[in-house]
């Protein structure tokens, strides 16, 4: 160890945008244009950096976040809110959308071909989507901020069966860090190239035998290429907490999931190390067969 502390933002900024360098541009900027507006002052910088998503668009929101952490901390003060912000719309409670609760009691086979596709933004298939994983998953559904891909399966009557949410990885966990086998600067340049399966819910009223590793396997298999259409690059690895004292991951083991221990029981809200949360087994699916040699190269 060397001492050495990192300020939480840097991550944010990456390896090779220094903190008092960012710092001092944002300081300079508000001096220089008084007048602007957060959101003008996110994407200034955003042009300043050559700040992008692998897609190539900007990475506005990532900027934002970064503003905000930086005013937290007592770095800079922003200029007053213009509006209500994005993320405070995102949390609001879904709509309930009108759906069938009969009992779907069969066989896997009667049920087939099941309908997968991503539930594209401001479709009714995303508006059921929220309602059905706000209303029946035990975690609710919040905030969906960064990129992120919702599936609502349906079987081949068109009843919804199951849904799937998936989002961003996890910044650090060390039972994943440690299989994969980067250090901090590759987590850094590659950790987009991993998403959380945060949502999974077969839905309460749906009782099918081998329904849910069916159902992850399916996704699975068109995962890299639905991200692909929708962010312009491929992912190398999935990742998915499973809460012990609820679940045991058999649905995960049985469509080849690799388990890879378990958490500390710690939150990433926990910075004085007393906030004690549920211990989570930690599974991954590798989507490409040389995810190592991609997430291990800090400097490609």
């Amino acid at each position: 160890m060397n001492g050495k502390v990192t300020h939480p933002a840097q991550h944010l900024l990456g390896p090779d945008i220094p903190l008092d360098c960012a710092l001092a541009l944002i300081r300079q900027l508000q001096a220089d244009h008084p007048d602007w507006h957060r959101t003008r002052l996110s994407r200034e910088l955003c042009q300043r950096w050559d700040w992008r998503r692998p897609n190539g668009q900007w990475r506005d929101m990532a900027c934002r976040d970064l503003l905000l952490k930086l005013e937290r901390a007592g770095h800079v003060v922003l200029p007053p809110r213009r509006g209500t912000p994005p993320n405070a719309l995102r949390n609001r409670e879904h709509p309930w959308i009108p759906h069938a609760t009969e009992p779907i009691r069969d066989r896997l086979g009667a049920l087939t071909p099941l309908h997968i596709a991503p539930a594209l933004p401001r479709t009714h298939e995303a508006r059921l989507f929220n309602c059905l994983v706000s209303k029946y998953h035990y975690l609710s559904l919040r905030n969906t901020v960064g990129a992120n891909l919702k599936y609502l399966i349906r079987d081949r009557h068109g009843r919804p069966l199951a849904c799937m949410l998936f989002g961003s990885a996890a910044w650090k966990t060390a039972a994943r860090d440690a299989f994969i086998g980067w250090d901090i600067r590759a987590r850094r340049r590659h950790l987009h190239l991993l998403t959380n399966n945060t949502r999974f819910i077969v839905l309460p009223w749906v009782f099918v035998e081998h329904l849910a590793s069916h159902v992850l396997a399916r996704v699975l298999r068109r995962l890299n290429a639905d991200w692909a259409a929708k962010y312009g690059y491929r992912l190398q690895l999935v990742e998915t907490f499973v809460e012990r004292s609820r679940f045991r991951g058999t649905c995960y083991r049985a469509a080849n999931w690799i388990h890879l221990g378990a958490t500390s029981g710690r939150s990433r809200q926990d910075r004085d190390h007393t906030l004690r949360v549920g211990v989570k087994d930690v599974y991954v699916y590798a989507l490409e067969p040389h995810f190592r040699e991609v997430l291990c190269h800090a400097d490609a």
